[in-house]
């Protein structure tokens, strides 16, 4: 996919500039077989760290509650947006009519044999199939993907061929690290599917992301 905001402004930026990790780094021509991947947290990370949507920057989200750690790398797929399409695909699904987007990129983790001391980094990786996550009546889409040309996970080509420990530990992980003392969570997974529907769900979320922001390379050209 092309990415108009680095065409031809965004790379003379880009020389003086970070690029946002959003916006700003393109997926490949490859995607969604192959995606750039922005990871934000590592299996180490005892806190929670996010993106800043409007900065870019890296920032410190929140420290864990629990004990419960991050079973792989964890962050996003630049230049997708879970809005109206995933939204629909994602009622579809469900047989429900109420689910809406949430209103950011598609998260994604990424299996990988090799430690990786810290996030705010690019990587390669290969989807597999993911988690169809319902946050109160938000799609929350969790893609599962292994790192590109992995030593031990490449060899995985669908999620169904993982042990199903490590589907467990994802599961649980992504089920539990939104939990507060006194705070219920309203989270489910509904599915977990294959590396199909998980390519389907990255190419609607690449169509939300080109619906709501086809006018920002215009704006960033007139800055």
């Amino acid at each position: 996919m092309i990415n108009k905001l680095m065409d031809p402004i965004g790379k003379l930026m880009g020389l003086r500039y970070k690029s946002h990790p959003w916006h700003g780094v393109e997926i490949g021509n490859k995607a969604p077989e192959i995606l750039t991947c922005y990871i934000e947290m590592v299996p180490t990370d005892t806190v929670k760290y996010e993106v800043d949507k409007k900065s870019g920057y890296l920032k410190l989200d929140r420290p864990q509650k629990y004990s419960n750690v991050v079973p792989a790398l964890y962050g996003f797929i630049p230049q997708t947006f879970s809005s109206n399409k995933v939204a629909q695909f994602a009622n579809e699904k469900t047989g429900r009519t109420d689910i809406k987007g949430d209103n950011d990129p598609v998260d994604i983790c990424v299996l990988t044999e090799k430690e990786i001391a810290h996030g705010d980094i690019l990587v390669q990786a290969r989807p597999i199939g993911g988690f169809r996550m319902i946050d109160g009546n938000e799609a929350d889409d969790k893609i599962v993907a292994v790192l590109h040309n992995d030593t031990i996970y490449n060899q995985y080509k669908d999620i169904n061929e993982l042990p199903e420990n490590v589907i467990e530990r994802l599961k649980h992980y992504f089920l539990t690290y939104k939990d507060l003392p006194g705070k219920e969570i309203d989270v489910e997974i509904t599915h977990v599917y294959g590396v199909e529907e998980a390519h389907e769900v990255i190419n609607l979320s690449l169509e939300d992301y080109t619906n709501k922001f086809e006018n920002l390379d215009s704006f960033l050209s007139n800055v």
